[in-house]
Parts: C-alpha cells; sequence; structure tokens
C-alpha cells in the first residue's frame, strides 16, 4: 500500500486515494495526485449527487424539489436546467430556471444530463 500525503487544508493523516484523487475524509478536501507531487496550484473539481464532474455548459437535471427561499415557488424533480456555470461559494451553480429565473443551485441535487 502505497504513502498517501497529509492534507494540505487541514493536515490530516487520514487522506486516502481515490479514483485518481486524494480525499480527506474530515474536512472533504480533494486534490489531484499531480498537485501533490508538484505543490503546484490545486484545480477545484465540482462534481455532481452521483459523483460526475461538472463543467461549464452541461445541462442538468435538478433531483429534488427545492423550496426557494422568500418564495412559494418550487423547483420540481426533474427539472432541466441548461449552460450551466460554476462558481466558488456556498453554491456551485449560477444559472437561469425557466419559469423561475436566475438563481444559485448546490450541485448534491443535481445530475448530469
Amino acid at each position: 500500500m502505497s504513502e498517501c500525503p497529509n492534507c494540505p487544508e487541514c493536515g490530516s493523516e487520514y487522506a486516502y486515494e481515490d479514483r485518481g484523487l486524494f480525499v480527506c475524509p474530515e474536512c472533504a478536501h480533494e486534490w489531484s495526485a499531480e498537485t501533490a507531487a508538484d505543490g503546484g496550484e490545486q484545480i477545484k473539481v465540482w462534481r455532481d449527487a452521483h459523483g460526475n464532474i461538472l463543467e461549464d455548459g452541461d445541462t442538468v437535471t435538478v433531483i429534488k424539489d427545492l423550496k426557494i427561499k422568500g418564495s412559494s415557488a418550487v423547483v420540481k424533480v426533474g427539472t432541466k436546467v441548461k449552460n450551466i456555470r460554476l462558481v466558488d461559494g456556498d453554491h456551485d451553480i449560477d444559472c437561469k430556471i425557466p419559469g423561475i429565473g436566475a438563481m444559485g443551485l448546490k450541485s448534491e441535487f443535481v445530475k448530469k444530463g
């Protein structure tokens, strides 16, 4: 078994390798093996609810009814959202939902495709 590096975010020694990425179980930080080897800048990876990697311009489907804060409107399960934009912050996805307008979504409530 190979040695995994400590987490660069929290310093945890319990990091493990999963599908080419190192993962920290304590702070949920993910980084690539290349980043660990050269100590360079890491690239943020966004994943949907099923673990598929998301990219700008993808089409995603909502997998759970989502209540909109401050409104009685609901984004229904199965709603397709086209041309997403990935951002850093408390919400991972900026998008326009038909019939509702611009809003932010968390990637854990969508699936790619």
